[in-house]
C-alpha cells in the first residue's frame, strides 16, 4: 500500500534527445509496481547549474507516491539511469536522464547515499519553480518549497516550454 507522503523528483536531461530520455524516465516510474505518479510539472528549459559550459537542460517535477523506503527508491531510479545511458563522468556534467529525490512528505533523511530534502534543492530555480507548480496544495511539501523560493539567490534563468511530453527535440 502507497504511503500518503508525497515524494518528489527532479528530473533532466541536457543531452539530445532530451524530451524523449526524460519521458522514457517517466513512462520507467510509471510502470514500478511500487509508485504512483501523481502529477507533472510542465516542461522548463534551464541553464546549467554548476558547471556551464554545456548544453541547456529540460527540467520536470514529478510528485509520486510508493511503497517503497527512500533507498529502495533510490535503487530504481538509478536503476531507471542506468537504462537511459547516464554515464557519471563529470560532476555536475552532461548527463542523458538525471533522477533526484527532492522532497519526501515533511521526512528529513541523512544516509550516506541519500539527502532530503535534498542537499542543493533551496539553490536551484529549476528545482524549485517546476515543484512548486505541482506541490501546490501538498501541506508538508508546498511550505516548505513557498520557504525555499523566499530565501532563493538562483539568478538562472528558466523558461517555462509547456507541456511538451508528446513533442521531441
Amino acid at each position: 500500500m502507497a504511503s500518503d507522503e508525497r515524494v518528489y523528483l527532479s528530473i533532466g536531461s541536457n543531452i539530445q534527445p532530451r524530451m524523449t530520455n526524460i519521458n522514457q524516465a517517466i513512462t520507467l516510474l510509471r510502470q514500478l509496481p511500487t509508485v504512483t505518479v501523481v502529477a507533472v510539472s510542465n516542461w522548463y528549459e534551464t541553464e546549467p547549474w554548476g558547471k556551464r559550459d554545456q548544453a541547456n537542460f529540460y527540467n520536470v517535477s514529478v510528485a509520486l507516491t510508493t511503497t517503497l523506503a527512500p533507498e529502495d527508491l533510490l535503487a530504481e531510479l538509478h536503476a531507471i539511469e542506468h537504462l537511459g545511458h547516464r554515464e557519471r563522468k563529470v560532476h555536475w556534467g552532461p548527463r542523458t536522464i538525471d533522477l533526484d529525490i527532492i522532497f519526501w512528505g515533511a521526512r528529513q533523511i541523512q544516509t550516506d547515499r541519500l539527502t532530503v530534502p535534498h542537499l542543493h534543492a533551496a539553490e536551484r530555480n529549476f528545482v524549485l519553480l517546476p515543484t512548486a507548480e505541482i506541490a501546490k496544495t501538498d501541506p508538508q511539501v508546498g511550505p516548505q518549497v513557498q520557504a525555499m523560493i523566499a530565501q532563493n539567490a538562483d539568478q538562472s534563468w528558466i523558461k517555462k516550454v509547456g507541456n511538451v511530453s508528446e513533442k521531441d527535440d
